[in-house]
């Protein structure tokens, strides 16, 4: 399963606070790489995320414990759609429901301006 764990450092955290815990986990063998699928901080720093793989949460919380005293964590489990095929599920959802009109089904969605 994949999990998205996006981090917020804590206001008073400074960037060689982070930089030597990720380096201290990574020598001690702990920052568990091989469930690490994409590392990304975002732009102006102070905040980024994981993307996490992995059917165990206790190897997931394993993994974030040693930096919860420096930054907040928001992890949420991630469910991948198929672009077709969940269209499809929706269009056949909404029909089930009477909520599709054959106009609704063909219509073209488009901005105005």
């Amino acid at each position: 399963m994949l999990f998205y764990c996006a981090y917020t450092w804590f206001p008073k955290t400074r960037p060689e606070e982070v930089w030597e815990r990720v380096i201290t986990q990574h020598e001690r063998g702990a920052n568990a790489p091989e469930l690490i699928r994409g590392w990304y901080d975002l732009a102006g720093g102070g905040a980024g995320f994981l993307i996490v793989e992995t059917d165990d949460v206790r190897e997931l919380t394993a993994l974030l414990r040693p930096y919860m005293d420096l930054m907040a964590w928001d992890v949420r489990a991630l469910s991948e759609n198929h672009y077709d095929q969940t269209i499809q599920e929706i269009r056949d959802a909404l029909a089930q429901m009477g909520r599709l009109s054959h106009t609704d089904a063909s219509a073209h969605v488009g901005v105005e301006s």
